[in-house]
């Protein structure tokens, strides 16, 4: 079988030269590639290894790609490659966990989402294409003025396209135009919200105008800008969807998961308002996210629920599923916290086995005394359960038992990772 992947990678090779096309993708080494990222407004890197099969099949493809980019765009975008094996060091600072991996870079700096879209020449040159289109949508009259409410909206009242608060404007619309969409309005077309000087503002998507919340710090300072900006168009509570599952899985974070019905926004404002007001420091530690229940059964009924059950509240560490038991609970200050420290401790996988942690220090018996024992070792009581629980899994296995678990349900969202049918994966993690 792994050879006739070989093969077939060749004969694509072989077609690519018989058809006049030669590889037109740059070569990036430790010589020339910051050089390239710095010099290019738009960059469209491949990062390979040679052995690889999905690399091999990918190259043909990607030269072809870079020769027509090369074209469109002389000097402006390209598409480079990085052998991996050759380039540790490269590899290395881009993270790079899988073969082949697709990264976007733009102005020298790496976008924060990769390239995951159809791997054909038509697909990556289009990307590019679209790319390299103004990240700003500018208007100078009201009636040019159409922004898209179903999206995250920015907009920036400027003077004019010279002012110095535009170029910063530009810049961070540069870096955040996969997450919002960036207007600006020059002149007359702005007048009225430039009453005290050049301003920006965020709308939300479907928000009345009303709603907009206005920046107030200080406009020149694209680190502070930045800040505010990323905070607005990269919510704290993102939605899950098929789309978007891989990229969410790669980030590597454990997901706090919130199912609700198609409808319940209810539930879903409620969860994004406590979560920001009392798990925002924990959003190095995982992601939030919300599911439309209809769409993501499978995970319910693993966790033996439906979607009467609906709204609840689930952690997925990409090893188990664990359930918060009452989603009411939410609004008791503390709760959720917990819920997440539980699992970092490993409260949650063991107490799923032996039942509750005891919570007073027991009376140390004439056992213990003799250095029998140890607070390390669970009480008979707990011993007892977990041989029950083995002997209900061991009976449910045999279809004689009641089919408790043995152990939490495993995983479902962890099938959302890059897959190995399309990449070459080189190391897995090792979750709670």
């Amino acid at each position: 079988m792994e050879l006739k992947w070989i093969e077939l990678a060749s004969i694509f090779t072989l077609l690519l030269l018989f058809t006049g096309s030669s590889a037109s993708s740059v070569r990036l080494d430790s010589t020339n590639y910051q050089t390239t990222l710095d010099t290019h407004k738009v960059v469209l890197i491949n990062f390979y290894a040679d052995w690889c099969r999905f690399s091999q099949m990918l190259s043909p493809i990607f030269d072809q790609a870079a020769a027509i980019v090369k074209e469109e765009f002389p000097g402006s975008a390209a598409l480079g490659k990085v052998d991996c094996e050759a380039e540790v060091q490269i590899a290395s600072d881009n993270g790079i966990s899988k073969y082949p991996t697709l990264k976007v870079y733009r102005n020298g700096k790496a976008m924060r989402k990769e390239y995951r879209g159809q791997r054909s020449v038509d697909a990556f040159t289009n990307f590019v294409r679209n790319e390299m289109k103004p990240s700003v949508r500018e208007f100078h009259s009201k009636e040019d003025f159409s922004p898209d409410t179903s999206k995250n909206n920015v907009f920036g009242y400027f003077e004019s396209r010279t002012n110095e608060d535009f170029k910063v404007f530009d810049k961070l619309a540069d870096e955040l135009r996969d997450d919002c969409e960036f207007w600006a309005g020059f002149g007359e077309a702005s007048a009225k919200e430039r009453a005290l000087g050049d301003s920006v503002v965020f709308r939300a998507k479907n928000a009345p105008s009303d709603q907009d919340l206005i920046y107030t710090g200080d406009l020149a300072n694209y680190d502070l800008l930045k800040a505010w900006a990323t905070d607005k168009c990269v919510p704290l509570v993102r939605e899950i969807t098929f789309e978007n599952g891989e990229e969410l899985t790669e980030e590597g974070l454990p997901f706090m998961l919130l199912f609700h019905k198609t409808d319940d926004k209810a539930s879903v404002d409620k969860y994004r308002d406590i979560v920001a007001r009392e798990l925002y420091h924990e959003k190095d530690r995982l992601n939030f996210l919300h599911a439309d229940g209809t769409k993501f059964s499978h995970p319910l009924h693993h966790l033996e629920k439906t979607e009467q059950d609906l709204p609840l509240i689930a952690i997925d560490s990409f090893r188990h599923m664990y359930l918060f038991p009452k989603f009411e609970d939410i609004n008791v200050p503390g709760k959720l916290q917990q819920f997440i420290d539980d699992l970092h401790s490993g409260k949650l996988h063991r107490e799923y086995h032996n039942g509750p942690d005891p919570t007073e220090t027991p009376q140390i018996d004439v056992h213990e005394q003799t250095g029998g024992g140890s607070e390390e070792q669970p009480n008979q009581e707990q011993e007892n359960r977990s041989e029950n629980e083995g002997q209900e899994g061991q009976a449910s296995a045999d279809g004689s038992g009641s089919g408790a678990r043995t152990g939490p349900p495993e995983t479902i969202f962890s099938k959302l990772m890059p897959s190995e049918n399309r990449y070459t994966l080189l190391r897995y993690r090792d979750e709670l």
